[in-house]
């Protein structure tokens, strides 16, 4: 377990009372985080809007920022997360301004600083394993095939949809599909 300056405030180490009243997925994300060391929530794409997954655990094991990834199958971006996941795991820094190569088929995804003003938005379940912010959580945008972020220019319009910009203020936030629930 990595060592928090500020005593660890996770529903794993801390008891605040309510743990008969965890619901069967708190359950399993205690359970996941005990076993593996971290647990990643998939949110299927809906009506709402588009898929997205993040972990929950990474910051209390490893001492390593949660990861967050949108707009793909959930599925792959499980194992894309797991596979950064194991990194941090291995030791790895994993930071804001980062680039991973051969994480999305042979391409590298970046790295960016999730704004604390979208978490309640996005974060609920890690809210309620941490109990309240600030965990880091690392936005891991994924390239178009020519390589191409979603906030660069260059990208097809599409692409540039594809995910939200978590890094911003939402006030600062393109209006769409991510802003919605805003």
């Amino acid at each position: 377990m990595a060592d928090d300056p500020f005593q660890c405030r996770c529903v794993l180490c801390h008891d605040y009372g309510d743990r008969d009243e965890a619901d069967r997925v708190e359950l399993a994300i205690a359970e996941n985080v005990q076993r593996h060391g971290w647990h990643v929530v998939m949110v299927p794409e809906d009506e709402i809007g588009p898929g997205f997954a993040y972990t929950i655990g990474l910051s209390h094991t490893h001492g390593a920022p949660e990861l967050a990834m949108f707009g793909l199958e959930v599925h792959a971006m499980h194992w894309m997360l797991n596979r950064l996941g194991a990194k941090a795991a291995a030791g790895a820094v994993l930071a804001d301004g980062q680039r991973h190569p051969d994480v999305v088929d042979g391409h590298q995804v970046a790295l960016r600083q999730v704004d604390l003003r979208w978490y309640r938005i996005f974060f609920g379940r890690a809210i309620g394993f941490y109990r309240r912010p600030p965990f880091p959580v690392l936005q891991v945008a994924w390239p178009d095939v020519h390589d191409r972020f979603h906030w660069e220019e260059q990208a097809q319009e599409r692409h540039r949809e594809s995910q939200p910009r978590l890094w911003l203020p939402p006030s600062e936030h393109p209006a769409g599909v991510w802003t919605a629930e805003l």
